[in-house]
């Protein structure tokens, strides 16, 4: 039985793991249990829980998830969450990332949790191929079987989706323009300490005033496009690189000629994950972003809403975030040549690199503001109730 109170009514979120409670998703709880819901979270542990707690004001549940494939330990971890379920009566389950969102879904199904509704961000079976996309798609197909509702944050995504894994269209919905949080306008743009901040950290780094840099924030891995462009910035003498975002050895290493490179160029500076990454993106010129795969991507986003023209490459999300030659230069996905070329023309045509500044901001605000979005998905939540109201 739905509780038919608004104010009454629970929510689960639930992620693989934390960071994406507190990166993706920052700042919607706290605006949805100021709307009257009352919001829990849920992932595996790890360091980010106690600020997601503080900063949100939300009950933070743990769940063994994993995002390598474990089917013992899977199974395990939805026994758990079923049994959560049976104790906590939910009105909303909404999962995020592949593995929270098949476990989180298939207790939800199995408990009668009345709204099930799961965001996809990120197909990984897009670059797998033979038996192993097989098996990914048969997860993405169970997954959205069990949902009563499946949101793509990008309407590229929601094409891939209806043509290679789920025909139920009146299942699939992309919620406003795309994202999974929109962008936070009012924090990611240009103020003079963050302005001061940036030269600082060009000094720390031992950037030149003069010198162009572009910069990578996120994972840096293979199926991040790293490989290729740290093989495109070897052609250039007259640029930095700054890369914001962890390595991952262990699940997708880099080439070693190129893990050679970044330990040894000077002009390549490796600075780890950064909680804040605004200084970092007003210490350079342009992004770089040459990923293989994304739902809907927020750096570029951020990049934007900083002022940044982008290079990305042409996939999912980035090509609706970036339109070519307005606010950033679109190229192929595992292309060196192409990401060497873009640079290129934007270290070499002041006019075209102008346009691109004037154009980022804008771009990003009119589209894609973070309160717009949270008001559609709050919408949503009164929607998907309302239908499921006996």
């Amino acid at each position: 039985m739905v509780n038919q109170n608004k104010q009454s009514l629970k929510i689960l979120r639930l992620t693989t793991i934390p960071m994406s409670l507190s990166l993706l998703l920052k700042g919607q709880f706290a605006y949805f249990q100021s709307k009257g819901f009352h919001v829990e979270v849920g992932s595996s542990q790890g360091p980010e829980i106690c600020a997601i707690i503080q900063q949100e004001k939300v009950i933070h549940n743990e769940f063994p998830l994993s995002r390598e494939i474990s089917p013992i330990q899977d199974l395990r971890t939805l026994l758990q969450l079923i049994r959560f379920l049976r104790r906590n009566t939910f009105d909303i389950v909404h999962t995020h990332t592949p593995k929270a969102g098949l476990i989180g879904m298939m207790a939800a199904w199995f408990c009668r949790v009345p709204v099930r509704m799961h965001t996809v961000a990120g197909l990984p079976l897009m670059e797998a191929r033979g038996f192993k996309r097989k098996i990914l798609v048969w997860v993405e197909h169970l997954t959205y079987s069990c949902a009563t509702k499946v949101y793509p944050n990008s309407f590229a995504q929601k094409d891939f989706i209806l043509k290679n894994i789920y025909s139920n269209e009146k299942k699939i919905k992309v919620i406003g323009n795309g994202s999974s949080n929109g962008i936070n306008c009012e924090y990611f743009q240009s103020n003079p300490t963050l302005v001061e901040r940036a030269e600082e950290l060009r000094l720390e780094l031992g950037i030149s005033r003069s010198q162009h840099v572009g910069v990578f924030v996120g994972r840096v891995t293979g199926d991040k496009g790293i490989n290729e462009l740290i093989n495109a910035f070897k052609e250039f003498d007259n640029l930095d690189l700054i890369l914001v975002g962890p390595f991952e050895p262990e699940l997708d290493p880099l080439e070693l000629s190129v893990m050679n490179e970044i330990m040894t160029n000077t002009r390549i500076h490796s600075v780890g994950f950064q909680a804040d990454v605004r200084p970092y993106l007003l210490a350079s010129d342009f992004l770089v972003f040459p990923s293989y795969r994304e739902g809907f991507p927020n750096v570029p986003l951020q990049a934007g809403a900083m002022g940044l023209p982008s290079i990305v490459t042409n996939i999912n999300g980035c090509n609706e975030i970036v339109l070519h030659e307005k606010n950033g230069l679109i190229v192929p996905p595992k292309d060196t040549e192409a990401i060497s070329s873009a640079i290129l023309r934007l270290l070499t045509d002041q006019s075209l690199m102008d346009n691109l500044k004037r154009n980022a901001r804008d771009m990003i605000i009119n589209r894609y503001d973070q309160k717009s979005l949270w008001e559609a998905l709050h919408s949503e939540y009164l929607e998907q109730i309302s239908k499921h109201v006996r």
